[in-house]
């Protein structure tokens, strides 16, 4: 709550980020924050500009904390599917940060350094940058759009289960789909991610191999774009 009368409440940008952290992505707004300060909207707008400069404020000090390994054995699908599971598993610890990154990425400096350490592990494994950074990109956009889908069911989670039930048995007594769906085994949620997204890099690695310039995957992709 704000503060009535005396002295007005002392705050800076390191204290902005620490009580937006504190909200969550997912909650976060210029009232929450000011709230938590114990300041009025008025005073946090003189350190910030609007919602998108908090938003990216709060969201880039976490992208900061993510750290990329880089292991000089893996060949380039595995490299790139260790930093798709790594960013994956980062995003669903932060609530509301793959919906910051999926609106724009990379947005500022943690998006930045993230994209530069993956396009640097591509570079050591014959990529040029503009190839790397845009094969990086293509993996980081599936990932994060498969994040946020996640994050939003968890968000619903009251009630899922039950409707997931009804489906599945719908799902069996469907005479098109039933038979084949009987015999599906079943995986973790992990291992699903972990399948799709490596045969998604091993895609993108096969139309996006190293030693080719840029301007040559995207003729080469145009070209294949043209037998269908």
């Amino acid at each position: 709550m704000s503060r009535i009368g005396g002295r007005p409440r002392q705050f800076d940008e390191a204290d902005i980020v620490r009580v937006g952290r504190e909200i969550g992505m997912r909650d976060l707004s210029m009232n929450a924050v000011a709230s938590r300060l114990g300041v009025s909207s008025a005073a946090l707008y003189r350190h910030i500009e609007d919602r998108w400069a908090l938003e990216r404020l709060v969201g880039e000090g976490i992208l900061g904390e993510l750290e990329l390994a880089d292991d000089p054995a893996d060949g380039t699908v595995a490299h790139l599917l260790a930093l798709g599971v790594r960013l994956r598993a980062f995003l669903l610890e932060h609530p509301g940060l793959a919906a910051y990154v999926q609106i724009l990425f990379p947005r500022g400096e943690g998006g930045r350094r993230l994209l530069a350490m993956g396009a640097a592990g591509l570079t050591r494994r014959g990529y040029e940058m503009d190839a790397a950074i845009v094969l990086c990109s293509a993996v980081a956009s599936v990932v994060i759009g498969y994040a946020a889908t996640e994050e939003a069911q968890r968000e619903r989670a009251d009630g899922l289960e039950a409707e997931r039930r009804n489906a599945i048995a719908e799902l069996l007594a469907d005479a098109r789909l039933g038979v084949a769906h009987r015999v599906m085994p079943e995986v973790s949620a992990d291992e699903y991610v972990r399948l799709w997204l490596g045969s998604v890099v091993r895609g993108f690695v096969s139309a996006a191999p190293p030693g080719r310039s840029l301007v040559e995957i995207m003729a080469a992709l145009r070209a294949a774009g043209e037998d269908f």
